[in-house]
């Protein structure tokens, strides 16, 4: 019983040391993980593999019989 008690208290103490930051923020919530709104990424060029899939095709296609 000791045991599951200090893996509770820990958890709880866990849980709260991770809230800190959205509870200090202005907006009171996380940043975005999405790739679309990373200025990085976006500088870079990189986007979303689901986007890509979903563009039109490119018109510099490569024809593997030519090469």
């Amino acid at each position: 019983m000791y045991e599951i008690l200090i893996a509770i208290v820990l958890v709880i103490v866990a849980v709260g040391l991770l809230s800190v930051g959205v509870i200090f923020r202005k907006d009171h919530s996380f940043r975005s993980q999405h790739i679309h709104s990373n200025p990085r990424m976006k500088r870079d060029g990189i986007k979303c593999a689901a986007s890509q899939a979903n563009a039109k095709p490119s018109k510099n296609k490569i024809e593997v019989k030519k090469l």
